[in-house]
Parts: structure tokens; C-alpha cells; sequence
């Protein structure tokens, strides 16, 4: 498991992304996944845990709903990015990363998980 993550500018925009449109999405993917609405941190004012044949995983959602840390599997983290993409208008740039910044990608409008790692997999 690593860490990523899938984040825009809030500067530039006004959308944010919704704790009840995650946690929607995440328990449409795997049904057992769990939120928890606790506020930990500025990083993490919603987090939500689940297990996939990829493993375990966890999402935060940080206090500004400017993006998504994804503890998770390379290609659960990518869907979650991808259906994220999905929600926001288009203008605004989403990037996925790993926690070190070894690579960031923009994810483009209809992106598909199968081309996000990919464009991940042909980073330097």
C-alpha cells in the first residue's frame, strides 16, 4: 500500500468536493466500506476505510474539500481519483501524486483508471 493523493487549487474555484458524495461513491464500490465523520486534523475532517482485492484502504478527506489522501492501493487510489474527476467541472485541474512527489499526473476530464496508471507507470 501507498500513499497519493488527488488535489486541485482552491484558489482557483469554488467547488469543493462533498464528505456525502464520497462516502456515496466509496460504499457503491465496496459496500462495506465505513465513514467516520471525526474531524482529526486539518488533513482529515472525514476519513473512510474499506477492504478490496487490492486490500486495505482508507481515504481523508481534509478540512478545505480541496481533494482526496488515498491510503490505498495504486489502482483503488486511481478509481477514486478518476470518479473525483468526474464530479468536477472541467476547468478545474485535479493532479494525482504519490505522498513524495515522485510523479504527478493531471487527471483529464474522462479519464479512465486504465490510462491514469498508465500515464503513472510512464512517469521517470
Amino acid at each position: 500500500m501507498a500513499a497519493f493523493m488527488a488535489f486541485f487549487d482552491g484558489l482557483t474555484t469554488t467547488w469543493r468536493v462533498g464528505s456525502a458524495v464520497v462516502t456515496a461513491a466509496i460504499t457503491d464500490l465496496w459496500p462495506e466500506a465505513e465513514g467516520d465523520p471525526t474531524r482529526r486534523s486539518e488533513a482529515c475532517a472525514f476519513s473512510w476505510s474499506f477492504c478490496t482485492d487490492e486490500g486495505p484502504g482508507e481515504v481523508f478527506m481534509p478540512e478545505d474539500a480541496t481533494g482526496l489522501y488515498l491510503d490505498s492501493a495504486l489502482a483503488d487510489s486511481a478509481q477514486l481519483a478518476c470518479l473525483l474527476r468526474q464530479w468536477m467541472p472541467d476547468s478545474v485541474d485535479l493532479v494525482f501524486c504519490d505522498q513524495g512527489y515522485n510523479f504527478d499526473v493531471r487527471v483529464s476530464p474522462g479519464a479512465t483508471v486504465a490510462e491514469l496508471i498508465a500515464e503513472v507507470d510512464d512517469q521517470p
